[in-house]
């Protein structure tokens, strides 16, 4: 299982537009072969802050999300809204507490 994190920092002004690329394509994403979860979180400290938290069942199937029209849409689209440049980080799951 891989766990994606991706931290965006966007203009305030964009926050609106930002929350209507991801309503629009949320569901597409979940449903996307080897994605098993999805979530978006906003940072309390930092209001312009979002953060995507993704489950994935590997790193193949990541990639496969990430070279498909639906990521090259929905990224073009976010990217343009940022205030800096976005943050990325996966990993594997090494231990999970009950």
């Amino acid at each position: 299982m891989l766990v994606r994190l991706v931290r965006m920092t966007f203009r305030e002004d964009a926050l609106l537009d930002f929350q209507a690329i991801f309503d629009r394509s949320k569901h597409h994403i979940r449903a996307f072969p080897g994605n098993r979860h999805l979530e978006l979180l906003h940072d309390p400290d930092h209001p312009a802050v979002r953060m995507t938290y993704s489950l994935w069942d590997s790193a193949d199937a990541l990639e496969a999300y990430r070279q498909s029209a639906l990521f090259r849409t929905t990224w073009a689209a976010t990217k343009v809204l940022f205030a800096e440049k976005a943050l990325a980080f996966s990993g594997e799951k090494l231990e999970v507490l009950p």
